[in-house]
């Protein structure tokens, strides 16, 4: 009996310990995301105006592997891009599919309708040893740039007309060194939406968005969809050369930029950016089985321990709900703060709040896809993708310890 009230005290003192938690993440995203900058509401008559002449004013590279399926679509809307003159450099990373000629197509139709902005066409048939596709693709890419500013983004993103201008333009402005635009993502059904609601949330717990503009704060973010840095940091840094192993290219890229003290800023901007990621319910799975445990640097207690995080944040509420007195009321608080951080990072994510009700199942997928991309790292020893396979042992000595 007095084991049982004392377990039961023990309950409710944890439940309350993590309804505190959940309102000072509350609290601090309601403040902090809004002073995220939207793209879309800014003047332009405030913004600095990009350089004349003939010269590219930004080099945009769009590394793609099998992508037949989207990019004509990525291609042809950064053609369509008003207010600036770009250099495109398209890559076919060894691709099986048509993913090659459909980029010559596009690059051969803006050649022939004297088009403002130049696309060039690399076509790889051999991967290096040492290197991973990706940053591979994008290190050549990057050898042939012409322009002070650098955008790296993927082949199945759509860019709006003005989207590069506004965002080169607000770099400018904020002496930005690196610029994340957050895509606005394509979500068609309200499962993928909680997916996508439960995975930002999670990603708050370990990166505030709203400080990684803060010289004086470990946060910083990238994203492969749009990571816009000026070249000479770029080359200071010592590129995607020194990401050759890279799974995370992305973030870890944004990882070297705030460490070496340069200026890192985030924007949101509804729809200038977007790309379809999640795919169902349990798109998220796949999606994650090359980036999950990499992004704990294929540490098993790390993934482990975060994996267990997740857990407890899915189920503890519940539990408590269902246990009654201050117990239960304790976890109503938990998700009122949950329809919270919802609500502040609506900017960002476009998703609903009510589909906070939805947060314990989503977070149990998000759990699942994190397990399964390190049994399955570990089982096959390195990390199978687009048909290559690279040995864990090398990507374990070219991660790193941490972040």
């Amino acid at each position: 009996m007095v084991i049982g009230h004392l377990a039961e005290q023990v309950f409710t003192l944890f439940s309350w310990f993590l309804a505190l938690a959940w309102i000072w993440k509350a609290a601090t995203a309601l403040r902090g995301m809004a002073t995220l900058p939207d793209l879309t509401r800014l003047d332009p008559a405030d913004m600095p105006i990009l350089p004349a002449g003939d010269d590219p004013q930004l080099t945009v590279v769009v590394p793609a592997c099998n992508e037949e399926g989207s990019i004509h679509a990525t291609l042809r809307s950064l053609l369509a891009s008003r207010g600036i003159r770009l250099q495109i450099i398209a890559v076919d990373d060894r691709s099986a599919d048509r993913t090659g000629e459909l980029m010559e197509e596009v690059a051969g139709h803006a050649l022939d309708s004297g088009s403002q902005h130049s696309l060039q066409v690399i076509h790889l048939k051999e991967l290096p040893a040492g290197w991973l596709g990706k940053p591979h693709a994008m290190a050549r890419a990057a050898q042939l740039a012409a322009s002070p500013w650098l955008l790296f983004t993927d082949g199945d993103v759509l860019f709006q007309p003005r989207a590069l201008e506004v965002a080169l333009r607000d770099a400018l402005a904020e002496g930005a060194d690196h610029l994340v635009l957050a895509p606005t993502l394509l979500l068609e059904t309200p499962a993928e939406a909680a997916i996508y609601g439960v995975f930002l949330t999670a990603g708050l717990w370990v990166s505030r968005l709203w400080k990684v503009a803060d010289p004086r704060t470990r946060d910083f973010v990238g994203a492969g969809a749009f990571n816009l840095v000026r070249r000479a940091v770029y080359e200071q840094l010592g590129g995607f050369e020194a990401l050759r192993m890279e799974v995370v290219e992305d973030a870890r890229l944004g990882w070297m930029v705030k460490r070496a003290g340069f200026r890192q800023r985030v924007a949101v901007g509804p729809g200038l950016v977007s790309l379809r990621w999640i795919h169902g319910a349990f798109g998220i799975v796949g999606n994650l089985e090359k980036n999950g445990f990499a992004s704990f640097r294929y540490r098993i207690g790390l993934s482990l321990l975060a994996c267990f995080g997740l857990a407890v944040q899915a189920v503890w509420p519940l539990v408590a709900l269902a246990a009654g007195g201050w117990a239960a009321l304790a976890g109503l608080f938990i998700y009122v703060c949950i329809v919270l951080v919802y609500t502040a990072s609506r900017r960002v994510t476009q998703v609903a709040p009510w589909l906070a009700l939805l947060f314990a199942p989503a977070a149990a997928i998000l759990f699942f896809a994190f397990m399964r991309s390190m049994i399955l790292t570990l089982a096959r020893n390195g990390v199978e993708w687009r048909g290559t396979r690279y040995p864990l042992d090398e990507l374990r000595r070219q991660a790193g310890r941490g972040w």
